[in-house]
């Protein structure tokens, strides 16, 4: 496939996650009142999302090995718009919580596929600008969604949230049967459990994957993390309705946008790793700011907001370069490695989430694990300098 169209398909498939969280948070407040449940189970409804996406996306990668990443594409898609459909006709919190997972098992596609999908055709430069590119395009859907969301929950109620979905889905779908063609040569030994296996040992053992799964996990794992807090802080602590909450998350993705817009104009001046770095700085002074404003100053949108935003203008910059790192010690296992980054990726998701649940406050939660994880980002980025410094 052509550059700019792998660059769509790949921003396609990769906003379904994001645009599946997205859409859904600021309807989180309300679902607490139409289903008479608690702040902690509607929570974990986006917490047992998160443990879908990243579990499925193991299984996921090597399918799309195995039978090809356009039948594993499609496959997938199926699945969430299933989950789509049964978590619009929940009757009670728990059928939510089940569609919730079965959305999370199909969307883990998503990352896995379009990353592979970009390491089967292009590399280097080349492959950094693509995901780049599909960041610069990623930023849109997740930037409208919580306002698209947010506007579809006080005009028609929390159904049409999800209804939202299933129409993402269909579109998905009908785009990944027309354009998508098959860019991997499919062995299906690779769904054996021995090498499947295998493969995973392999890329666990690589210390240059791995930390670049951390990389990622403690920069994306705390969008991801804090988006199941900052429904609660910003609503709850600082008083905006669910339509202000979703404009008010323009300034987080407003800012990975502006952030994928600088890198792409910078790119060509910058030396190997310079980006990579200067994301890194800006994130952690991010997460440093939110511990010192959530524990010295009184919650407003802009002493919340503002350090998010440089967390994610910095991780902009982080992504393309530590992706196209991760994945390129093992071509042959390019879907592998990419299931097993994304899986860490959002893990690493789950576990700020169900830490968020365990602290209770969600204001606490948010100054102290999105802090911790930036943090762990910096270390996770050391190591895998000391393991390419290790290879011959």
């Amino acid at each position: 496939m052509s550059e700019n169209r792998t660059t769509l398909l790949g921003a396609l498939l990769t906003m379904i996650g994001p645009v599946s969280m997205a859409i859904y948070t600021p309807a989180m407040p309300q679902l607490v009142q139409a289903f008479a449940t608690t702040d902690a189970a509607i929570k974990m409804s986006l917490s047992l999302y998160f443990a879908g996406f990243a579990c499925a996306q193991l299984l996921s990668g090597p399918c799309s090995d195995a039978f090809g990443r356009r039948k594993t594409t499609l496959a997938f898609l199926g699945i969430y718009l299933i989950g789509s459909l049964a978590a619009a006709l929940a009757p009670s919190v728990e059928f939510l919580l089940a569609g919730r997972v079965v959305q999370g098992i199909g969307a883990s596609v998503g990352v896995t596929v379009s990353r592979a999908m970009v390491r089967d055709q292009f590399i280097g430069e080349q492959a950094s600008r693509i995901i780049n590119m599909i960041g610069i395009m990623l930023a849109v859907g997740p930037a409208l969604g919580p306002t698209i969301g947010g506007l579809a929950l006080s005009a028609f109620g929390w159904q049409a949230v999800f209804l939202l979905m299933v129409g993402f889905g269909v579109v998905s779908l009908a785009a990944v049967a027309a354009l998508m063609k098959e860019t991997a040569v499919p062995d299906r030994g690779m769904i054996k459990p021995a090498r499947l296996l295998g493969a995973y040992a392999t890329l666990v053992a690589d210390r240059r994957v791995l930390c670049s799964a951390l990389v990622l996990g403690g920069c994306v794992g705390a969008l991801y993390a804090q988006s199941t807090m900052l429904p609660f802080v910003l609503i709850g602590k600082v008083g905006l309705t669910p339509a202000q909450f979703g404009l008010g998350m323009l300034m987080q993705t407003g800012s990975y946008f502006a952030g994928s817009v600088a890198l792409r104009l910078l790119a060509s001046q910058l030396r190997p790793g310079q980006a990579l770095r200067c994301g890194l700085v800006l994130a952690a002074t991010g997460g440093l700011l939110i511990l010192l404003s959530t524990h010295l100053l009184t919650p407003t949108y802009l002493s919340v907001m503002g350090p998010v935003g440089i967390c994610a203008f910095g991780i902009a910059f982080v992504i393309p370069d530590i992706s196209t790192a991760g994945l390129l010690p093992h071509p042959k296992l390019a879907g592998s490695a990419a299931a097993l980054m994304g899986f860490v990726q959002m893990g690493c998701g789950f576990l700020g989430g169900l830490a968020a649940s365990w602290l209770g406050d969600p204001l606490t939660a948010f100054g102290t694990i999105i802090p911790l994880m930036e943090f762990v980002a910096v270390f996770a980025y050391l190591g895998f300098l000391r393991a390419w410094k290790a290879e011959p």
